[in-house]
């Protein structure tokens, strides 16, 4: 098919540590968890992607009606974005996990080669089972993430009217990407402040 990738469906189980980015767009506020235990190096490259800012100001380049919304490398002059060197396909890794590239799963997009991801990103809209691995090339595409909330946002964007190409007829801005707080510990912060009042 395709240069780009996907990923999953069926989740590990929440953990309060699974790191969270929200991502607001010109459409509305998308946040999605990603699973490191699934995905490793994916997650570590696109946190870092996160971190540098590389998705401020991006668009959601394609959109293709129940497939997929793939973004996160070009700029509104439909520009690409210089990246970091590509990363290891861990689709079979996230697919023994659990992860497939069913509605609302994010993945990495990729090129033909199976190592060739980089930044691009792609949300499911439908269960797109061709994708899991190992795929129709040997290898699939690495889900490392699902959409937790805005998902609604997300099916706006499927709307788009595109042009030639699958690209938005009208640019789709991916305005921020930042990672938020961990929301860990609560419970584990009452329950250290009780124990130390505890012992006074």
């Amino acid at each position: 098919m395709i240069s780009f990738a996907a990923t999953a469906t069926a989740t590990p189980a929440a953990a309060t540590t699974n790191p969270q980015v929200e991502m607001i767009t010109s459409k509305g506020k998308v946040v999605i968890e990603l699973y490191p235990e699934a995905a490793p190096k994916t997650v570590a490259n696109f946190l870092q992607y996160v971190k540098s800012k590389h998705y401020d100001g991006t668009i959601f380049h394609r959109v293709i009606k129940d497939f997929v919304v793939q973004g996160g490398g070009f700029t509104p002059e439909m520009e690409q974005k210089p990246t970091k060197a590509a990363i290891e396909n861990e689709a079979k890794m996230a697919f023994e996990k659990g992860l497939k590239n069913d509605r609302g799963m994010v993945a990495m997009a990729r090129t033909g080669a199976p190592h060739s991801a980089t930044s691009q990103f792609y949300i499911n809209l439908v269960n797109n089972d061709s994708l899991n691995y190992p795929s129709f090339d040997k290898w699939g595409y690495a889900v490392f993430a699902k959409v937790v909330s805005g998902m609604e946002v997300v099916d706006q964007i499927a709307k788009a009217p595109t042009v030639p190409g699958d690209q938005p007829a009208e640019n789709i801005i991916l305005l921020s990407a930042k990672e938020l707080p961990a929301k860990a510990d609560k419970a584990a912060t009452k329950t250290a402040s009780k124990a130390s009042k505890a012992s006074k």
